[in-house]
């Protein structure tokens, strides 16, 4: 059996245009691919979202290796700054251009390429699972969550995941994502009383009490970091009172904060915290304080261990790097994966992803499907 090209996988996967939260074709053609090569593929689709799940090999084999990933990607932006068609795959110089190169089509193929020979060439005592959704880069609610609740219905089980999201910040090899920090979003609105700014005894202006919260929240050391996490952050937004004249207080002003937090804390625990601090200002003001929390992420570990040496030896057996154990960085989906089985991530360089002009050396998707193929031949050896 040829070879599976993984820079033409790509290229193909690029030309549908699957941004969030549209199929475009993208799971169509892998569910084709992977059928053709022996895989059992299903769609989970919930809510509007696609989802496809593939096995190779007997249902509930003790040794299940499992792959994650998405072919949603975000919007092109300005399409008139583009030098490429977004949707073109144009290849030029030996790179790959178009929205999705590197977040992440190219992992999706790779794994995918590397998934089909291997199970064509070597045929290994086990499974292999690909879990792969259109809503990474959306709201996440019903793409890799509704693949893992069609997984426990269907007593579908990973041994162990490996995300395939760009994670090397500059070169090929150099960092492994072995867990994340957690993240939430809190909202809040100070209610005050409307007023003419000369006489501002007669109003209470919401204003001086948002800025003391925000100032009390940014100022805050939350922690000094752990063993395996940087410091935790907390960064204000926005704060907006959408008020366009000069004489006049307004009865009401907003602000927000994003908080990226690590294994020190729980997205319950800094809720209670931000609270408690919203409360203090009112009672100080004089104001009411309303408060929303979307807590899109806990922060979660996966201890260096087999399944990290078995992806940093295949890493540097074809990179000549010895990769970082890193938890730096956003969220990404291994954030719900980690609680059915244990999971990293490695995938390409990400310089480019989400940019204007995205694109990838067609070498490194070759060089990424090399290495997948080295981590399943070697968890399976």
């Amino acid at each position: 059996m040829p070879a599976t090209d993984p820079a033409r996988l790509t290229a193909d996967l690029i030309r549908c245009p699957s941004v969030t939260p549209e199929e475009g074709g993208a799971l169509v053609l892998l569910e084709e691919r992977l059928s053709a090569a022996g895989f059992t593929c299903t769609r989970a689709d919930r809510g509007g979202v696609c989802n496809l799940f593939a096995r190779w090999g007997d249902k509930g084999h003790a040794r299940t290796f499992g792959f994650n990933g998405h072919t949603d990607v975000v919007p092109v932006g300005d399409e008139a700054a583009w030098t490429v068609p977004p949707f073109g795959a144009v290849e030029k110089d030996g790179v790959l251009y178009g929205r999705g190169a590197t977040d992440m089509k190219s992992g999706v193929a790779a794994f995918a390429a590397a998934a089909i020979d291997f199970v064509s060439n070597t045929p290994p005592d086990g499974a292999v699972i690909l879990t792969i959704t259109g809503d990474e880069e959306g709201d996440a609610l019903d793409g890799t969550v509704a693949l893992l609740d069609y997984m426990a219905q269907a007593g579908e089980k990973m041994s162990v995941c490996l995300v395939g999201e760009p994670t090397c910040p500059e070169t090929m090899g150099e960092m492994i994502k072995i867990g994340r920090r957690g993240s939430m979003t809190a909202w809040f609105t100070v209610v005050g009383k409307q007023g003419h700014s000369a006489y501002p005894h007669r109003a209470k202006n919401p204003l001086p009490a948002m800025a003391r919260l925000m100032d009390r929240l940014a100022s805050h050391e939350l922690d000094r970091g752990t063993d395996h996490f940087d410091p935790s952050t907390l960064a204000v937004v926005t704060i907006d009172a959408g008020n366009p004249a000069t004489n006049v207080i307004p009865a009401h002003c907003s602000g927000t904060v994003n908080i990226r937090f690590n294994d020190t804390h729980t997205g319950i625990g800094l809720s209670d915290w931000l609270r408690a601090e919203a409360d203090k200002v009112a009672e100080e003001f004089g104001v009411a304080v309303e408060m929303k929390v979307k807590i899109s992420g806990e922060s979660f570990l996966t201890p260096p261990g087999p399944l990290s040496d078995l992806v940093s030896a295949a890493v540097e057996a074809e990179t000549e790097t010895r990769p970082e154990l890193s938890t730096t960085g956003g969220t990404s989906d291994a954030r719900f994966v980690k609680d059915h089985c244990p999971v990293v991530e490695f995938g390409l360089v990400g310089q480019t992803m989400h940019q204007v002009d995205e694109r990838v050396p067609v070498a490194q998707i070759h060089q990424l499907k090399a290495i997948y193929t080295r981590i399943l031949r070697d968890y399976f050896a």
